[in-house]
């Protein structure tokens, strides 16, 4: 089965709360295990409050677009923005050694999804591209 569902909301925290509700809601449609959908819901969010922090710089007046898609047992999740660009090859988790609070979330996204990417194509903004493989209905 191919679904998918397309969520806009301004990039303000009290709407982080959506996200992760959708999220959960999504999955659930698709019975996806409880543990599973749980750090996905987090890596959503995490992914979505660096939108708000980095791309946005705390403007909250701006656009994220969710999409949330199931292909053949695939999750594929898309955060869009038009935020300052984003340079992948920049982007690192503070080391794990560190222990304080704070700059683990980029390492989490990246446990939880089996690929993490950006779309080198898009012109303007960011276009985070998530997929998770999940089992069979049968295997969950």
């Amino acid at each position: 089965m191919n679904d998918a569902v397309t969520l806009k909301v301004r990039s303000h925290p009290q709407y982080l709360a959506l996200i992760r509700d959708v999220t959960v809601r999504f999955c659930s449609m698709h019975g996806v295990p409880d543990a599973v959908t749980g750090d996905l819901r987090l890596a959503v969010d995490e992914a979505c409050s660096n939108v708000i922090k980095h791309a946005y710089r705390g403007d909250t007046s701006r656009r994220i677009v969710v999409k949330y898609a199931m292909m053949e047992r695939v999750l594929r999740i898309i955060i869009e923005d038009a935020g300052e660009r984003v340079r992948p090859e920049r982007m690192q988790g503070r080391d794990l050694d560190d222990i304080r609070p704070g700059g683990l979330g980029l390492h989490f996204i990246r446990r939880v999804f089996d690929t993490v990417a950006y779309d080198p194509k898009r012109k303007k903004g960011n276009r985070l591209l998530l997929s998770k493989q999940l089992g069979s209905r049968n295997e969950d």
